[in-house]
């Protein structure tokens, strides 16, 4: 049975002055049903256009996406109304996400309104079970977006990305714009969701403790590739890419005695414009060699644990 979303080899890139940035560079992976695949790295290696270039908020320039064992590298209309249904996205920061102009109930019928023959009445009905199974409660249904909390509207943007009962939904960074208390329960709440209906997470974060306790795999990005990839506790446990230690060393330890140590990292980044083949984290790298000039290839080191680093090649 092929898994509910294979993306293989997918490409974007943007064309700018300077040249072509590689913001998706030659990236694969697979998501089953009721799973998690948490994406981590730095600012601007690419996670929020992997996840929409995937959903197709922005074309890919190549590869395949496959859902359900269908091709929709590129859809036609129909096609790409039917991903509509099938797959949604939570925004990173829930103000902007909303329509100002728009109520709580207003936001969150306009998909079953756009994609679904129910009527006026059946429509009202299904909004006011979202809002409850997000926890709005009903006295909010005419306020706006600038009335509520953040944790508030990040739940409106929940129960619309729901409306349509997708199979998959793209979280794209979805509480690093709240609270730490509020983070807690809209993350309790998207477990809870996606036990009650099998959903499948791609959960976009920096965050790399939030990452760790929702995904079931974890695929870490630097500068547009996959640079290392492998089950949540696995990659915890034995991480192998010099980047991923630097990342993991970055979690704060609520301890005063025998912290871990820091490994800081050095030197420049590379440029993601026109980049020249070879470990793009070699600049910072303090285990590069001659050999990281060399195109690096994801190849898995364990089961299931993948890594693109010469370093691990003759093991």
């Amino acid at each position: 049975m092929p898994a509910m979303l294979d993306v293989r080899n997918l490409k974007k890139y943007f064309k700018n002055h300077a040249g072509v940035l590689h913001a998706v560079d030659d990236v694969s992976f697979t998501l089953e049903e009721g799973k998690t695949i948490g994406v981590v790295g730095e600012s601007g290696c690419g996670k929020t256009t992997l996840g929409r270039t995937v959903i197709h908020l922005i074309e890919p320039t190549a590869g395949e996406i496959r859902f359900e064992g269908k091709d929709f590298s590129k859809p036609d209309k129909a096609k790409l109304k039917q991903i509509r249904r099938d797959m949604q996205i939570i925004f990173q920061d829930p103000f902007s996400s909303l329509n100002p102009r728009m109520s709580i109930s207003a936001t969150i019928m306009e998909p079953l309104m756009l994609h679904t023959t129910l009527s006026k009445e059946e429509i009202r009905a299904e909004t006011r079970r979202l809002m409850d199974t997000v926890g709005i409660a009903a006295r909010y249904q005419n306020a706006y977006p600038h009335e509520l909390d953040g944790g508030r509207r990040q739940r409106v943007g929940i129960a619309r990305a729901l409306a349509l009962r997708p199979k998959l939904i793209v979280c794209d960074e979805p509480v690093s714009a709240l609270d730490v208390s509020i983070q807690a329960q809209i993350i309790n709440l998207m477990l809870s969701l996606q036990e009650k209906r099998g959903l499948a997470y791609m959960f976009v974060t920096h965050d790399l403790s939030v990452v760790k306790h929702i995904s079931d795999d974890i695929m870490v990005m630097y500068l547009g590739q996959v640079v290392e990839k492998a089950p949540s506790e696995e990659l915890f446990k034995n991480t192998l890419h010099p980047y991923t230690k630097a990342l993991l060393s970055a979690i704060p330890v609520p301890r005063i005695h025998n912290r871990p140590k820091r490994i800081i990292m050095q030197g420049e980044l590379t440029s993601p414009i026109n980049p020249k083949p070879g470990c793009r984290f070699m600049a910072r790298c303090q285990f590069a060699s001659k050999e990281c000039e060399r195109p690096q290839v994801l190849e898995e080191h364990a089961k299931n644990h993948f890594v693109a680093c010469c370093k691990y090649k003759s093991l």
